[in-house]
């Protein structure tokens, strides 16, 4: 990549006598650059009155962008910090990444990019752990929750890592670690679940603008949220799937005799086979639509922002209805791990509920439901038991 065309120009205070020559070397106002590269118009200050200094300055610039750095890199390598976002991206989707990924992708890396561009900083070969931790800095603001800053940090990380296997970087320059505090999983009781169905029948939604309706559920709805409930809490879906969850996306298989989910989760493309209950099975086909196509969806607007519709439209106030606190939980997902926990206090093992839960890393399974896996936790109490001298039983003494 061949060094772009630096112009020096002036932006004149409004009282300048040259104010009509912005190439005027003569007088004391700011002085900025303006460039095109890979066709895109690059502007910044120079940071400087003096033209003499923006010289100076322009020639580092040109260095930083031709490549020609203290370590002398070959300028075929260097890379606009722009070029480098858009082939990662192109990548990704040659890989086949959902596109819900591949949009958290671009509007993080759209943020890198931008800020890069204001610290002056055009080019791959321009990132250091110094800049990534300034820039770091700026997501607390932009993502609350400890988790999602985490995931944030493992995409750009990626990036960073695609840039070193192109060889436009020497290493991966490190980021912050972060610390993620989850609040612990938090399945419903058999009461509670119970109390959750009973609110169906007297909750009333949630407005567009946050209010809750003084009008009533119709029978048609109390029996869809009924539905869409017993979905998650059978078969594990996080609502995102449950909501738009396909009719033929519920097999019967007539050999065995049982009903079960058979889908993608949106989230990371992970195919899922879940048996589910025949009554819950029968109350999701009766459930009327619209749409033939969906069981609760219509087929308009983003996945999404259905899901986040239902969820504060209908499941919040049902919960609140039931006067079941969220802990700080994703209120309906607290439905996914009652499904999980409940296999796992039962002895199934966690490689299989990972499956059924769709996750991509067993790791991920673990870090949220290793403390209710009831066969780990039996073979650990034996372990300990086995230890213990027995009733009347004389201890041996041991020689040293």
């Amino acid at each position: 990549m061949g060094a772009p065309v630096i112009t020096i120009f002036v932006r004149h205070s409004e009282n300048c006598k040259y104010a009509g020559d912005e190439f005027s070397r003569r007088c004391d106002c700011r002085k900025h650059f303006r460039w095109t590269q890979n066709g895109t118009q690059y502007r910044r200050k120079a940071g400087t009155r003096s033209w003499e200094e923006a010289e100076e300055i322009k020639r580092q610039l040109q260095d930083q962008l031709a490549g020609r750095t203290s370590e002398t890199r070959a300028a075929d390598n260097v890379r606009a910090v722009s070029e480098a976002v858009d082939l990662f991206i192109k990548d990704k989707k040659v890989q086949g990444v959902t596109p819900g990924v591949i949009k958290k992708h671009v509007l993080e890396l759209e943020r890198l990019s931008q800020f890069c561009e204001r610290k002056g900083v055009y080019t791959i070969q321009g990132i250091t752990r110094e800049l990534l931790t300034d820039f770091c800095s700026t997501w607390e603001t932009l993502y609350p929750s400890s988790y999602t800053r985490a995931k944030v940090r493992e995409r750009c990380r990626s990036f960073l890592g695609y840039c070193y296997e192109c060889k436009w970087l020497e290493r991966v320059p490190p980021l912050p670690k972060i610390k993620v505090d989850e609040p612990p999983t938090m399945p419903l009781t058999a009461d509670e679940y119970a109390r959750l169905l009973d609110a169906i029948h007297i909750v009333k939604p949630r407005r567009w603008d946050g209010k809750i309706s003084s009008q009533a559920l119709t029978a048609s709805t109390r029996a869809r949220i009924r539905a869409l409930i017993q979905l998650m809490r059978f078969s594990g879906l996080a609502i995102r799937d449950a909501v738009t969850l396909e009719r033929a996306e519920i097999r019967h298989d007539k050999a065995k005799g049982v009903y079960r989910i058979v889908t993608a989760r949106q989230k990371t493309g992970t195919h899922v086979s879940v048996p589910i209950p025949s009554d819950v099975a029968k109350d999701l086909l009766a459930v009327a639509n619209d749409n033939e196509r969906y069981v609760f969806w219509t087929g308009e607007g983003a996945g999404e922002t259905i899901a986040k519709t239902w969820a504060n439209r209908y499941i919040r106030p049902v919960f609140e209805a039931a006067k079941i606190p969220s802990n700080g939980h994703m209120i309906s997902h607290r439905l996914r791990d009652t499904f999980a926990v409940d296999l796992l206090q039962k002895g199934v093992p966690l490689e299989e509920v990972s499956k059924l839960l769709g996750h991509t890393s067993i790791k991920t399974t673990e870090r949220h439901y290793a403390a209710w896996i009831q066969g780990r936790q039996d073979r650990l109490d034996s372990l300990v038991m086995g230890t213990w001298t027995a009733p009347g039983q004389k201890t041996e003494r041991v020689s040293r």
